[in-house]
This record gives C-alpha cells, sequence and structure tokens, in this order.
C-alpha cells in the first residue's frame, strides 16, 4: 500500500519521506506499474486479460490518501488530480503501445481490458487533525 498524508501546511508524506507535488504522479505510477519488479512495491501476479493473453498485473495495489483537516481545498484538488493523471498516463501509453490510440479512443471492451491491467484504486480515508508536522 501507498500511503500519502497530507499535513494542515499541504505538505505530502509518501510513505516515510516528504514530496513535492511535482513528484507524486511519477511515484504513483512506479507504485501502480512495479515496472523494475521492485520486492518493496506490489507484487505482479500473471493473468488473462482479454485482448492481452496471459499478462503480469501488480496486485493488489492501493494508494491510500489521508488529510489533515485544516488541508486547503486547493492542495487536496492538486493531489487528486495528480494521482488521476497516474492512472490516465498509464493507460494511455499502454492503449498506445496496443492499439496505437489514447485510452479515451479506446471501445469499451478494450477499456475494461486496460483498466484490468491498471485498476484505479485509490482509498480516501477520513480527514484527521495532524497539525502542522513539518519536514
Amino acid at each position: 500500500m501507498l500511503r500519502l498524508l497530507v499535513n494542515l501546511d499541504g505538505q505530502i508524506l509518501c510513505g516515510e519521506e516528504f514530496i513535492d507535488i511535482s513528484q507524486l504522479k511519477e511515484r504513483a505510477k512506479e507504485f501502480i506499474a512495479n515496472p523494475r519488479d521492485d520486492e518493496h512495491l506490489p507484487e505482479k501476479l500473471e493473468e488473462d486479460v482479454p485482448f492481452f493473453g496471459r499478462t503480469m498485473i501488480c496486485k493488489p495495489h492501493v494508494i491510500s490518501l489521508q488529510n489533515d483537516r485544516g488541508t486547503s481545498y486547493q492542495k487536496y484538488i492538486e493531489v487528486q488530480n495528480e494521482l488521476a493523471a497516474a492512472y490516465r498516463e498509464l493507460r494511455d501509453e499502454l492503449s498506445k503501445r496496443k492499439w496505437g490510440k489514447n485510452f479515451s479512443e479506446l471501445n469499451e471492451e478494450q477499456q475494461k481490458a486496460v483498466q484490468t491491467i491498471y485498476p484505479q484504486k485509490i482509498s480516501e480515508a477520513e480527514p484527521k487533525n495532524y497539525g502542522d508536522k513539518k519536514k
């Protein structure tokens, strides 16, 4: 599980380290896809996927997001947008390799197949008061 905490000051704790919002999308993509088969990231399991055949998929993977009650709405939206962009880019990259099209241009069956490989799994916990703990 990739744990993200956003504190009162809008700082993002990704696992054990603070990261900048500009790093979030790439960190999320690495976690979701585990391209280098890192043993510290989600395990890859082989699954039969329509259009792709036997394919290695990272399962299970969940991105857990929790905000401080004082986190600004702007920072909340920025974090959500970066996570959505990570999934969108992974799906687009796979769709282009397979069909030469963006994910949004695929038919419903093709989209379902890509979503099987990159399912969006974001768990959003109830906001808490973390205070202003800083780096």
